[in-house]
């Protein structure tokens, strides 16, 4: 009788090791490897929610083990940006990783990562210079240079990311694909507050009265796929000039950007046809929020003709 294959279950609550330099975690990831053992990695910066936790357990089920790095990356943040005071819970995190079942928590201190000689920086090109990176010079450069540092340490062979940070998956399966690094990139589902907020840790600086409003992101996202699904509309002006009319009406909501791109190359789509990344981000008072929905356009090349002239 044929016996079901048993999964390495890894992980669990008295086995998961922390690591703080580079060269344990990647001693022990060397030592997972030449075991024959899939290595599965969620960077973070902490401050967990259900997002993460998502992430954690679609790579608990896709490999024998999974690592988790906790590194507010400094190389990301502008000088008048959140860093200083960016959510930090150590403790908890660590309680929820443990009960997650990771194997593996690296925990570099800066120094760690960027020692006083550090001075190379990875560049995506056009890719970061649109949408948020317009308005965050610098950043998506910190966030590549980052996680290519964290790849070479943990040495994975998925690494685990969110669509919540679309123009981030983008710019990093780039880099992934551009620089040849052997590692499988898994997007995961954005997970969203019962109102459909995006779950973010920043959203732990909304006032209750600031909270009430977010959820209107999420309303105009799902607005704009009813307007291309059912109203036929394939004009990028008219679709965000009805976003932002719903998104700011009685509320603080400052709008940054809304964008309407291809998900890929992330180029303005002047028709909507195919597949659309819908992108925005805003801010409430010095809350800053982003969140996306992709569309695929009924129509294929054919619905280019209903161009401006569609509702």
């Amino acid at each position: 009788m044929a016996t079901k294959k048993k999964r390495a279950s890894g992980g669990g609550p008295s086995s998961m090791k922390r690591f703080q330099s580079a060269e344990s975690q990647r001693r022990y990831a060397r030592q997972a490897r030449e075991a024959g053992k899939k290595i599965g990695f969620v960077p973070t910066m902490g401050a967990f929610h259900k997002g993460h936790l998502s992430l954690i357990r679609k790579a608990r089920r896709q490999n024998d083990m999974v690592v988790v790095s906790i590194f507010v990356n400094p190389l990301q943040f502008g000088p008048d940006e959140d860093f200083d005071r960016y959510p930090r819970d150590l403790a908890r995190d660590l309680d929820l990783a443990r009960e997650a079942g990771i194997d593996a928590a690296f925990i570099p201190e800066p120094s760690e990562l960027y020692p006083p000689a550090f001075s190379s920086k990875v560049t995506v090109g056009p890719l970061s210079e649109r949408m948020c990176g317009a308005k965050r010079p610098g950043h998506f450069d910190g966030v590549c240079t980052v996680v290519l540092k964290l790849l070479g340490i943990v040495q994975p062979h998925r690494v685990y990311l969110g669509e919540k940070d679309a123009q981030q998956l983008v710019v990093l399966q780039r880099m992934v694909a551009d620089l040849n690094v052997d590692v499988k990139v898994v997007s995961c589902p954005t997970v969203r507050e019962k109102d459909g907020l995006a779950m973010s840790s920043r959203n732990a600086y909304l006032s209750p009265e600031h909270r009430e409003q977010a959820g209107r992101l999420y309303e105009a996202l799902r607005m704009a796929q009813r307007e291309i699904l059912m109203g036929q509309m394939r004009d990028p002006a008219k679709l965000e000039s009805r976003m932002r009319g719903l998104i700011t009406e009685e509320s603080e909501i400052e709008i940054e950007y809304i964008e309407m791109v291809d998900p890929e190359t992330l180029e303005p789509r002047p028709v909507l046809v195919g597949r659309v990344l819908i992108a925005l981000a805003a801010s409430l008072g010095e809350t800053r929020l982003i969140d996306n929905i992709t569309v695929n356009v009924p129509g294929g090349r054919m619905a280019e003709g209903f161009g401006s002239a569609a509702k």
